[in-house]
């Protein structure tokens, strides 16, 4: 049977690349590492790492085994943590998937919330694609996910978390930031920050265009953008107009760097969706943070994303 001490070294080892490193993480000497190494090599009767170098470097058994090693660790830790957890506190470790501008303003709030409740439980908001999202979920490197689209997969579920408004912006001194509303036909052939094709912004700007018979091609696209920050901070320096969630541009439209512009028969808003995986070992934490989002208690943060 594989000893577990010496997973959790190989694990180390293998994410530093480095004996020395390894040591220091774990509090351990050098040689306990090496001997450690040696003996799980021993084990299982090939090479985890080429020393031949002046650099550490995993062999193909090594990166072979890496991702098992540190699913296995994982699990053992979160069984550590359920039997725990039965004990009346909530502990363990949750990590969250976030693709969204919103939720990325959102979920840090919730987080420290929670941990007021239950400081047992150690909370990683994990910002990534949306593309990334679901796979983070399905190989369990994440507890939750925050996406803007509704989950389909047979293996997710998910429940509706807050609605996300988004805007159009224009910089301060741009003749519409004088005006109560423009119509959509005026966008055509304005100069415009977007965002990727594939984010949620877009789609959702892209549907209601259309409506009008409009396509995101009708307007002069100046940058694109996958950052809602940067795409403010560049309308705000007078290099176009763009759409984006409103509180990404909170501060800046707070202090007048940019303003918001009302469009006549525009409906800019997408769901924001918490999905987890049906099936997920057990964890409280995590079933725990699943209906903590909602409480009444809470509202007062749904709403600064939905103001």
């Amino acid at each position: 049977m594989l000893d577990l001490t010496r997973l959790k070294i190989f694990l180390s080892t293998a994410e530093n690349l480095s004996f020395s490193e390894a040591a220091h993480q774990l509090h351990l000497s050098q040689p306990t590492v090496s001997h450690h190494i040696k003996g799980l090599e021993r084990d299982l009767g090939v090479a985890l790492f080429d020393r031949s170098t002046h650099k550490v470097k995993l062999t193909e058994a090594g990166r072979l085994m890496y991702p098992r090693v540190k699913k296995l660790i994982r699990d053992t830790v979160e069984i550590h943590q359920m039997v725990e957890s039965t004990q009346d506190k909530i502990l363990g470790s949750l990590r969250i998937a976030c693709s969204t501008t919103t939720g990325k303003y959102i979920l840090p709030q919730f987080a420290a919330r929670f941990h007021e409740r239950h400081p047992g439980v150690r909370i990683a908001i994990l910002r990534c694609t949306s593309s990334f999202v679901m796979p983070q979920l399905l190989e369990e490197e994440a507890n939750l996910g925050v996406v803007s689209f509704e989950a389909s997969d047979g293996e997710l579920e998910s429940q509706d978390f807050f609605n996300d408004h988004i805007v159009l912006i224009t910089p301060a001194n741009h003749p519409w930031a004088k005006r109560d509303a423009i119509e959509p036909s005026e966008l055509i052939g304005q100069q415009i920050i977007h965002r990727e094709p594939e984010s949620g912004t877009s789609r959702v700007l892209a549907i209601e265009l259309a409506r009008h018979d409009i396509s995101l091609e009708d307007m002069d696209t100046v940058l694109e953008l996958g950052n809602a920050e940067a795409i403010v901070t560049t309308v705000a320096a007078g290099h176009g107009i763009s759409f984006v969630s409103r509180i990404a541009a909170t501060c800046q439209l707070e202090h007048g760097l940019v303003s918001e512009v009302s469009v006549n028969d525009l409906s800019l808003y997408r769901k924001i969706f918490m999905v987890r995986k049906k099936l997920h070992p057990a964890n409280r934490a995590m079933e725990a943070f699943w209906g903590f989002v909602h409480e009444p208690t809470n509202r007062d943060l749904l709403q600064i994303a939905e103001a």
